[in-house]
């Protein structure tokens, strides 16, 4: 029998020669997970990190205003506590990002990956959230006044008793998300995408929600005094106890005498013709 040949050129395939027969045998390859911590010693110093790579970086109490993250892998990294007003994250992926009771006042998430990410009891007072993927994230409380989420994917997300007054919303994805106890004055949901959302005991005073899609949605005990509901749908939406006075639905479809009956207004709720509801005691 020939003796065993072999030749191994680095970068190549193992060439094993044997009896004649050629038998090509790639080489094993092991990933070596990434190192975060010349990033973010990068970051801390710097104050910039733009397209880093800082996959699990343990950072918290971070204080960098300003900071720019823009294009940044933060897939499952801890950032709580963090305060980076003004900070820029926008197109970044992050992922199951951790950043509870962080100050993100002001910061640019425009673009940015935030799927099942934790931001629980943040404060993110005028932040950009538009065109964000926010689908199943944790905004439970948070802050997030006069922000801007316009076109942001939020289905199934939660924001239970989150500050929203203010915010605009434009074409939101917000289908099956949890926003019970939320405050929406004065926000701006037109074109939003609302169905089968719980919106129970949510503060809508003066909200828009032309052309949104409610259908199906939970809006009960909720106060929607002057709200306006230009072309929205509501079928199979639920009203039960929730105040319109002053609101318009003039021009809202799906509505029903008997959804209308646990509903209450005023003399200045408008309606489409036929219908009408209890006034409020």
């Amino acid at each position: 029998m020939s003796p065993l040949k072999t030749t191994l050129l680095l970068g190549t395939p193992l060439v094993i020669v044997v009896v004649g027969a050629v038998f090509f045998v790639l080489p094993e390859w092991s990933a070596t997970p990434p190192d975060p911590s010349s990033a973010a010693r990068q970051l801390s110093s710097t104050g910039s990190c733009r397209d880093c790579d800082l996959r699990t970086a343990y950072i918290r109490n971070l204080d960098l205003p300003n900071a720019d993250l823009s294009g940044a892998q933060l897939v499952d990294a801890d950032l709580k506590y963090a305060s980076m007003p003004d900070a820029n994250f926008a197109g970044a992926d992050m992922q199951r990002i951790q950043m509870e009771e962080s100050d993100l006042s002001g910061a640019n998430f425009s673009g940015a990956k935030l799927r099942n990410a934790d931001l629980e009891k943040s404060r993110a007072s005028g932040a950009n959230f538009s065109d964000a993927d926010l689908r199943n994230a944790d905004l439970d409380e948070i802050d997030a006044t006069n922000a801007n989420f316009t076109g942001a994917d939020m289905r199934d997300a939660t924001l239970k008793r989150a500050d929203l007054s203010g915010a605009v919303l434009e074409d939101v994805q917000l289908g099956g998300a949890r926003l019970e106890r939320t405050k929406l004055q004065g926000s701006d949901l037109s074109g939003a995408n609302l169905t089968t959302a719980d919106l129970d005991r949510i503060e809508a005073v003066n909200a828009s929600f032309i052309d949104a899609d409610l259908t199906g949605a939970r809006i009960s005990h909720a106060n929607l005094s002057s709200a306006v509901f230009g072309e929205a749908k509501l079928a199979r939406a639920s009203l039960q106890r929730s105040d319109l006075s002053g609101a318009d639905l003039s021009a809202a479809s799906g509505l029903t005498e008997a959804v209308l009956s646990t509903a209450c207004g005023d003399a200045s709720t408008k309606l489409p013709d036929g219908l009408s509801v209890p006034a409020c005691q």
